[in-house]
């Protein structure tokens, strides 16, 4: 190897390790920056875009199922026949083959980005008459007085 092919190697080996070199000093710049803006991260889940008054996506209100009201409940009797129960309340979102016995109502709302809200009872039955329910609904307290005072007069005449 004559001194110019030595000399051509040489350069050409510090131009290959002037990028080594450079990179082995900005990895720690790097690493620092990277750190120091670790914690923005955590602000961009709880920025809103409203701050910056640029208007929200609108989100459609969607409704599942039936739709279920005290009223609805409170007309409810025990020894209804189904036709009664299905005139009040609807036919049932979920028929169940296997349990005939039992109806289950569900309904479930979301409006816009608010949680979905999910309201469910499920009535029994004896044969065709209506044993119980339960679920997230129970007679009003009017309702309960309502049809002591009826039992009550029921009794009374019943002792006449």
């Amino acid at each position: 190897m004559t001194r110019t092919d030595a000399t051509r190697y040489h350069s050409t080996l510090s131009y290959l390790q002037k990028p080594l070199r450079m990179s082995l000093l900005l990895r720690p710049v790097v690493l620092t920056l990277a750190l120091a803006l670790l914690p923005g991260c955590a602000a961009v889940r709880n920025f809103e875009w409203r701050n910056l008054g640029i208007p929200p996506v609108h989100r459609v209100t969607i409704q599942q199922g039936n739709v279920i009201t005290q009223d609805m409940v409170d007309r409810l009797r025990p020894g209804m026949t189904r036709r009664q129960v299905q005139f009040i309340m609807g036919e049932p979102v979920l028929g169940n083959t296997f349990r005939d016995e039992r109806w289950d109502y569900l309904y479930t709302i979301q409006v816009g980005a608010q949680p979905r809200r999910q309201q469910r009872l499920s009535l029994f039955f004896d044969g065709d008459a209506l044993t119980r329910f339960e679920g997230d609904f129970a007679p009003s307290e009017a309702q309960v007085v309502q049809d002591a005072a009826l039992q009550e007069a029921v009794d009374t005449f019943a002792e006449d």
